[in-house]
């Protein structure tokens, strides 16, 4: 059987924050995989848990700072790039959510909605959601007049509000519309 690694990513809309991607080769078997936006925060932290006690898994990061210099659809490539060679185990063929994928000497495949057609591709789409999430929660701690933990950074009426009463911060992508314009 081959060694297949499901791969997305999360925080390509946002307004603020990196964009993460996550890398995953199930090792058992793991009821109720689905795409990560259509579980609740409480079934999407514990399958989270779940996925990473039974899975080689990592993370790639591309920061607001790449996603400014060279856009965000490369940035999204790269952060899966990164969490692709950032496996433990080396997979022989890479299922990737959507229709890009990053240049790689391995068997690589995309698929449209694969979040919702591959159990390595959920798997991916949960923990990747999950820590960002989770990163945007702790940012939070450091600019709560944005309501970091709410909307995780994406352009709600509250975020853009607080953009415009405070400006930008470090973490805020610059080159995003609602962000300086």
């Amino acid at each position: 059987m081959k060694i297949i690694a499901g791969v997305d990513e999360v925080g390509r809309g946002c307004l603020a924050g990196p964009v993460i991607a996550s890398a995953v080769i199930l090792r058992n078997n793991i009821p109720g995989l689905k795409d990560s936006k259509k579980l609740t925060p409480l079934k999407r932290n514990k399958l989270s848990e779940l996925i990473m006690q039974n899975s080689y898994f990592s993370f790639g990061i591309a920061s607001e700072q790449e996603i400014d210099e060279i856009n965000i659809l490369q940035a999204s490539l790269l952060a899966m790039k990164r969490a692709i060679l950032n496996l433990s185990t080396k997979p022989e063929k890479v299922l990737i959510d959507g229709i890009h994928k990053p240049d790689l000497d391995i068997d690589t495949q995309t698929i449209i909605g694969g979040d919702s057609l591959v159990e390595e591709i959920s798997a991916a789409s949960i923990i990747a959601k999950v820590y960002r999430d989770n990163l945007m929660i702790e940012i939070d701690k450091k600019y709560p007049e944005y309501g970091f933990s709410q909307h995780k950074g994406y352009g709600t009426k509250v975020h853009k509000e607080a953009i415009l009463n405070y400006g930008p911060t470090p973490i805020h992508r610059l080159t995003f519309k609602g962000v300086l314009n």
